[in-house]
């Protein structure tokens, strides 16, 4: 426990523009007997907890707003178990994706769920965490079997575990995921691994105009072809990666990453059926490629896309909307939401997750400019609103936390959050997990 004041700020927020809040004190722990403790201490005096793990919240989750305990798990990196003959493996809170994976490669396996920036496992379970692979291996969500969990007051539960399916009980594992630290602290989590495939390859191809990178997504997932990546960045975007990443020999224009995964020959037939999808919508220079540097250096560059954004603007922080549409619907979200940020003035990028309907816009701000941090806002609103009139979500991926929270009531209605509610006061009712965050009041 540490309430040093350096210590304190890195804990006073993520990567989102709310105001830092900072706690009373942070608290390091490594254990679940440590985690429990804290929390009874915390519940028998009403302190506040919340939960921290890697800070790349960008909804606000990790801000502690009512102080309290900044509990940490970022030590908590254990891999305590990798079944390799069930594919599921047993991992703490802290452990990240890529350290997971780097555990795994020699093992002929890997974890899937790729939201791009260094978070934790813990972090992705709370939030709900998806990425780029969500379009063929799904979400955080499809792929934890079970979790270890301390409750609001100390107790420990487990949920969940290493079969494929079970049919008793209610599902308590799906109702902490997403739950954003404010039913339990997760402390271990059981995965679902999957099997490195045989082959992958990469493509990318450009487009004239955004509608026409669009409809090519539309067609290849109406057509039912098992792409495991498909990303869109706009022309503004893509600028940016270009200058950021060194991509070197692509245009400033709608462009389209994708990757395949399965046998040769799958692979092969894959990007070749995708290749004449494009061509019909008037895309070109389509060029695939096997090779691991080369497929590296595009995901690299498309993981930096945010980290882009803010270098294209100097000065600025990114308000990221989140946005998820069923797919039929994309154009219509995706070229609204265009057309808002042309009309707002402000310099927004588009890039999203688009063969499952999710995309986001990088709204950039002036730091210390309320009135374009005003204006940014009301452009958050107008894109989120067109959503949710198409059917879709506030958030794809990221999350409710501080940021989205009149959105959550206009897209489940007050009868739902009273639900919520109830599920939250039966579980913590002290409120001292997360307080302040998914509801408004």
């Amino acid at each position: 426990m540490t309430t040093h004041d350096a210590i304190r700020q890195q804990h006073s927020r993520g990567e989102d523009t709310s105001t830092p809040t900072l706690p009373d004190g942070v608290a390091f722990v490594e254990t679940t007997a440590e985690v429990s403790e804290i929390l009874k201490l915390c519940h028998q005096h009403g302190v506040p907890v919340t939960p921290f793990g890697a800070g790349t919240s960008l909804e606000g989750h990790v801000n502690p707003v009512r102080a309290g305990i900044s509990l940490d798990l970022s030590r908590m990196t254990g891999i305590l178990e990798v079944n390799a003959e069930d594919m599921d493996g047993l991992v703490e809170p802290g452990v990240t994706r890529q350290q997971l994976n780097e555990y795994l490669r020699d093992q002929g396996l890997f974890f899937p769920v790729d939201p791009g920036s260094v978070c934790t496992i813990g972090g992705m379970c709370a939030t709900r965490a998806s990425g780029t692979n969500a379009v063929r291996y799904g979400t955080i969500r499809e792929n934890v079997l079970g979790l270890e969990v301390v409750l609001a007051d100390g107790r420990v539960i487990q949920t969940g575990g290493r079969t494929r399916k079970a049919a008793n009980g209610y599902d308590l594992t799906r109702l902490f995921i997403g739950s954003e630290g404010t039913l339990g602290v997760i402390t271990k989590v059981r995965l679902r691994l999957h099997g490195i495939p045989e082959a992958t390859s990469a493509a990318v191809c450009q487009f004239p105009t955004l509608a026409d990178a669009v409809n090519s997504v539309i067609t290849t997932m109406q057509l039912g072809i098992p792409v495991a990546r498909i990303e869109l960045l706009d022309e503004v975007q893509m600028a940016a990666c270009i200058a950021y990443s060194k991509l070197e020999g692509y245009a400033a224009a709608p462009t389209l990453f994708l990757e395949f995964h399965g046998t040769e020959a799958g692979v092969a037939e894959q990007a070749e059926s995708v290749q004449a999808i494009t061509a019909d919508y008037n895309g070109s220079g389509f060029a695939w490629a096997r090779d691991a540097e080369t497929r590296n250096k595009l995901w690299k560059a498309r993981h930096d896309a945010y980290w882009a954004c803010i270098a294209a603007r100097p000065g600025s922080r990114g308000i990221a909307t989140d946005v998820c549409v069923p797919i039929s619907r994309l154009a219509e979200a995706l070229l609204g939401a265009k057309q808002d940020i042309e009309e707002s003035g402000l310099m927004a990028p588009i890039v999203g997750h688009v063969g499952d309907g999710n995309f986001h816009t990088v709204i950039l701000v002036e730091e210390g400019n309320p009135a374009a941090m005003d204006a940014a806002w009301e452009l958050d609103k107008k894109i989120v609103r067109r959503a949710l009139d198409l059917g879709g979500t506030c958030s794809g991926e990221h999350g409710i936390g501080l940021g989205k929270r009149e959105f959550l009531e206009a897209e489940h209605g007050m009868e739902a959050i009273a639900v919520m509610r109830s599920l939250k006061a039966a579980m913590d009712p002290r409120g001292i997990l997360n307080p302040g965050k998914m509801f408004r009041n």
